[in-house]
């Protein structure tokens, strides 16, 4: 009678254990499908980065292609024109880094100006009116002007 008891016991048991096995390979094969998904959607990303940094490239080349364009077919129009034409096209960049920097100037002064004829003292009003993007637009200005023009003539060169 335990024989037979313990004949059953092991048949359900070894029913089971195939079923216990399938369980833990599913759970398995589950955790590295995971995975591989999680590899799959890093390597897709990484490819998406890797062809938005190319199209940028591409773009870049293509806007320096169309500025050169550009820039010749200004200069050809210009000497077509003649040289009054020419000479008036050469004063357009500095008649508007003149106006820009009077008007910005004439902005600044008013505003010492006023801060003046409210009371405060001069030498604070003219320490508080310079700032950060006041020191950032005069760089701008000197880098266009006289850093610009090293590259200009190192490239005739």
């Amino acid at each position: 009678m335990i024989e037979a008891l313990l004949s059953s016991f092991l048949g359900g048991v070894l029913r089971i254990a195939p079923e216990a096995l399938k369980f833990f390979d599913r759970k398995n094969e589950r955790a590295h499908e995971l995975s591989m998904l999680e590899k799959e959607m890093e390597f897709a990303k990484l490819k998406s980065e890797g062809e938005m940094r190319q199209a940028e490239t591409a773009l870049t080349g293509k806007e320096i292609d169309a500025m050169s364009v550009a820039l010749r077919e200004q200069g050809e129009t210009a000497r077509a024109a003649g040289w009054f034409v020419a000479a008036l096209s050469a004063l357009v960049r500095p008649l508007v880094t003149y106006w820009f920097v009077t008007l910005y100037s004439a902005v600044k002064i008013a505003t010492m100006l006023m801060a003046a004829a409210a009371g405060a003292d001069w030498k604070d009003v003219l320490i508080s009116s310079w700032t950060k993007e006041d020191m950032a637009m005069l760089w701008m200005l000197l880098t266009f002007w006289f850093v610009g023009r090293v590259w200009e003539r190192k490239a005739r060169s």
